[in-house]
């Protein structure tokens, strides 16, 4: 195969699977405008995604449209139930604590999956067939065209329900002062509520569009969590455009870095492009750097 054929088919791929780091990296970026904190159990809604759209879809037998609203709202409320129970009761309001709290969460899930769905991977069948589609002799599944479609479909609304409606422009004002939004009659906690909701179905989205490609178990939360917030801080963390750019980004140097060197590496690569990044412009490549007067 040319080398030009080679360099598309591993630029489809990267796009697909930086799709999905892009949505958990909005996750992420939505719960640190919100609250300030890193969520490490955003991994695991994504893992949950799958689970669960393999219980109503293949299990259930419920239709595929169905289960996609079921499992999406099913991953919802377990982050309300995360932002409604330790967060909100904890007695320090700490942003470390709070960080560790996640972190908590994180185990507990894992382990409650590994005990109600078992140890073995798990795949779904594909949204549109298993036939690849031939651009160019290259060949390009359509799982990969809804994830393309998803994703920016994702984006859009999101920037309409930040921008446009009345709830979202809450959202910013918590994120932007606390302080001021409960002056201003915001209800606070309802907001950071709803900003876990968000952030959890994002992430149900993204597990439900990667499952039938990559297949799905209970451990498999922490390398896309990890790949998620990677994205997340190479794009500039809290930038929802920094999160999207930032995921197809990582997508597409492990592709490139699994092609033409050996797929070993390609997490390797990838976090040491990160790294060289952060070293270069440490807020991230859309991340505005903090002035501090001295």
């Amino acid at each position: 195969m040319p080398i030009f054929l080679k360099l598309f088919q591993f630029l489809i791929s990267g796009l697909t699977t930086g799709s999905t780091y892009a949505l958990i990296a909005i996750g992420f970026s939505i719960i640190h405008n919100a609250t300030g904190i890193v969520n490490f159990a955003q991994g695991e809604f994504v893992m949950l995604g799958g689970m669960f759209m393999i219980t109503f879809f293949t299990v259930l037998k419920i239709p595929m449209a169905s289960a996609f609203c079921l499992t999406v709202i099913s991953v919802a409320i377990v982050g309300l139930i995360l932002e409604k129970g330790p967060l909100e009761q904890a007695r320090s309001k700490e942003i470390l604590n709070l960080v560790m709290i996640t972190v908590a969460a994180s185990i507990v899930i894992k382990g409650l999956t590994m005990i109600l769905w078992g140890k073995n991977s798990m795949t779904i069948p594909a949204i549109s067939g298993e036939s690849p589609l031939l651009i160019w002799k290259a060949a390009i599944m359509p799982q990969s065209l809804w994830i393309f479609g998803v994703t920016l479909g994702a984006v859009a609304m999101l920037n309409v329900f930040f921008r446009c409606t009345r709830t979202g422009k809450a959202i910013r004002a918590v994120s932007a002062n606390r302080r001021y939004a409960v002056l201003a009659g915001i209800p606070v906690n309802r907001m950071l509520a709803f900003s876990f909701c968000l952030s959890a179905a994002l992430g149900a989205v993204a597990g439900i569009l990667l499952t039938p490609m990559t297949t799905i178990s209970y451990d498999a939360g922490v390398m896309l969590g990890l790949k998620g917030f990677s994205a997340a801080i190479l794009g500039g963390y809290g930038s929802m455009t920094g999160a999207v750019i930032g995921g197809i980004l990582l997508g597409v140097m492990e592709s490139l870095g699994a092609g033409f060197i050996s797929s070993e590496y390609k997490d390797v690569l990838a976090f040491m492009i990160l790294l060289m990044v952060l070293f270069i412009k440490p807020s991230g490549l859309l991340g505005a750097g903090m002035l501090k007067r001295v």
